[in-house]
């Protein structure tokens, strides 16, 4: 025990805060919510036991839950995708050698730092406003532009559209990896006659699978738990016709406008199983495409 203590000290040292903050602030609150989930709460009167009822209620009545589910899985179904596919475009533009590339990964990053921000989602709805600029400019060559954000056809994709803005963080993971790839690899396909588009399915996507598949998971959850975007732009209601319905907006609404926490509590579980079994599955089919560099010979 004390052998295993002296070799991963350091470790745990630099682990600690985090590890203080968990037990001391986080895990509190979870283990309350979890018990929340099973009673019938409203911040005023105390918890009543009701088992079940709340999981039950959602599942078979609540047709509010199941459109917010619709909404926040076509939501992930589309936007993550797309951002993963445009921040392996815009790094392997960067890869190339450009000169100052640093201002470049700078700019191409500010979006990701900007983009939850609560004066961004405003900005945004000013964009797609009926009059606003995106309307404007398709004016110019002679589009009429739709009410963006009264069309439930058309509100969800404004916040996809925001989302994959959002593509800097993935974008600086995909260039680090393009720069682990040996360039020695192009250089004899190259020799073979091969051409950009067998190179990237023969040698860039199977080396940075690995990468690919961090970047899936890590931004599969955050598209999950989105929030700020759809609530401000939707109102915090979910509007048009609860096209902007998201999961955590739905939650937040029944937590901190009709304080119904009990029932919230038991929203917020069934967002972390549904987070946890994507994340599972996730993992389960990498064994079938993501190899890594110590699995060879």
């Amino acid at each position: 025990m004390l052998k295993f203590l002296r070799r991963n000290f350091a470790g745990y040292a630099f682990l600690s805060p985090w590890l203080v903050g968990f037990f001391l602030l986080a895990i509190g609150p979870i283990l309350a919510s979890l018990y929340l989930s099973f009673t019938k709460y409203n911040v005023v009167r105390p918890p009543q036991w009701i088992g079940l009822e709340h999981y039950f209620y959602m599942f078979e009545f609540d047709d509010r839950f199941k459109k917010a589910l619709q909404v926040t899985f076509t939501f992930v179904v589309i936007s993550v995708p797309l951002k993963l596919i445009f921040a392996l475009g815009v790094a392997m533009a960067l890869d190339k050698g450009i000169r100052a590339i640093g201002w470049y990964r700078a700019l191409f990053y500010l979006p990701s730092i900007l983009g939850g921000s609560i004066a961004v989602a405003i900005l945004w709805r000013q964009l797609f406003n009926y009059e606003g600029v995106v309307n404007s400019v398709l004016s110019l060559i002679g589009i009429q532009g739709p009410y963006w954000l009264a069309d439930p056809d058309y509100a969800l994709w404004t916040l996809i559209v925001l989302a994959v803005w959002q593509f800097g963080s993935p974008m600086l993971i995909f260039l680090a990896g393009l720069r682990a790839i040996p360039q020695d690899l192009y250089e004899a396909a190259e020799i073979d006659a091969a051409g950009p588009v067998k190179k990237f399915f023969a040698i860039t996507v199977p080396l940075l699978a690995p990468v690919i598949f961090f970047n899936l998971v890590l931004q599969m959850i955050e598209a999950f738990k989105s929030f700020s975007g759809a609530f401000i732009i939707s109102g915090g209601s979910g509007a048009p016709l609860d096209s902007l319905l998201f999961f955590t907006v739905y939650l937040y609404n029944e937590a901190f406008s009709f304080l119904r926490m009990g029932y919230a509590s038991a929203l917020a579980w069934v967002l972390l199983l549904i987070i946890a079994l994507f994340t599972i599955v996730a993992f389960w089919t990498s064994k079938y495409w993501v190899h890594y560099e110590n699995e060879r010979g």
